[in-house]
């Protein structure tokens, strides 16, 4: 097997949402739940709506 030599040798392929990237949770269940980019993007929003709302002037 020979690594490729140059960038036009290599392709980038764009996850879908839905797509596993790597890394899994466990419920308390048990069970391994694969952490997908929809969830990060969930996450990633929601920290967003709680610093918007702690930021607030009261």
């Amino acid at each position: 097997m020979s690594l490729p030599n140059s960038t036009s040798d290599r392709r980038v392929v764009p996850l879908q949402p839905r797509q596993p990237i790597g890394g899994a949770i466990i419920d308390a269940q048990g069970r391994e739940i694969p952490i997908t980019e929809s969830m990060i993007q969930r996450a990633c929003q929601e920290l967003q709506r709680q610093l918007n709302k702690d930021n607030r002037p009261t």
